[in-house]
């Protein structure tokens, strides 16, 4: 069976508990020839973090997103001084990465597999009632045998399996608009090209000053031209030179 790669959304792991666990789910991923891959975690990149991230969900078939505890709030308050302010107690919460990997996946159309940890507080993109099932363990290798874990992920792996990786596609610039065009220019590329502009623009105006003659000024003849040569006995008149005999029509 050919190998997928699989991303997987998880934060540093606290405990020996919760790396445990995220190795569990990674052994059971490659198992199912699924291979999980992490930025910063077995994926590595000199690039910014959201741009790592784009680059790598383009080259993978679905998404795991593992929601562990990352904070803990013995107590606080919500929606404070409003009409609806609630008490908190004992609230856990996961890395905020996991709701914007989860969304940047789901954005990209990548069949999600939602693991959250038993306790976490159900909110965002780890609450059900979204277009993928949410699935609520505890830290324990058994629970990844359960008939329903086992069945959630066969029809995850049928989804990832029917899904071709877009990849970073070319642009073909005959079927681009000027905009598109532009916009998928680096910034430096768009500098170059605005110079390139304002040096043209700078030449065919001084071009243009130097062909053409000032407003209201009549262009000089040219010395030595040829003028057309006169009949016998023709009058030469500023604006017209009529034969002998035949004198023009009079303006009145």
């Amino acid at each position: 069976m050919e190998e997928k790669l699989i991303f997987v959304s998880v934060g540093a792991t606290a405990t020996a508990e919760q790396e445990s666990f995220v190795r569990s789910i990674e052994d059971r991923l490659r198992s199912e020839s699924l291979i999980p891959k992490t930025v910063g975690r077995n994926t590595f990149s000199a690039d910014a973090p959201l741009k790592a991230i784009t680059e790598l969900m383009d080259k993978c078939s679905g998404i795991v997103v593992i929601a562990l505890e990352r904070s803990f709030f013995p107590a606080g308050v919500e929606k404070r001084g409003g009409p609806r302010q609630g008490n908190l107690a004992d609230t856990r919460l996961p890395t905020p990465w996991n709701h914007i990997e989860a969304a940047m996946a789901y954005t990209k159309h990548l069949p999600l597999l939602v693991i959250v940890e038993d306790g976490l507080k159900a909110e965002g993109l780890l609450e059900p009632g979204y277009d993928w099932y949410v699935q609520i363990l505890p830290l324990a290798e058994a629970a990844l045998g359960s008939n329903e874990f086992n069945g959630v992920l066969a029809d995850w792996k049928e989804k990832v399996l029917a899904r071709v990786p877009r990849g970073p596609q070319a642009l073909n610039p005959a079927e681009l608009s000027i905009a598109d065009l532009l916009g998928a220019l680096r910034p430096v590329q768009l500098w170059s090209v605005a110079i390139a502009l304002a040096g043209l623009l700078a030449g065919a105006f001084s071009l243009g000053a130097r062909l053409v003659p000032p407003f209201g000024e009549r262009p000089k003849p040219v010395q030595g031209a040829l003028r057309p040569a006169l009949a016998p006995g023709a009058v030469e008149c500023p604006c017209r030179s009529f034969p002998p005999g035949k004198p023009g029509r009079s303006s009145a």
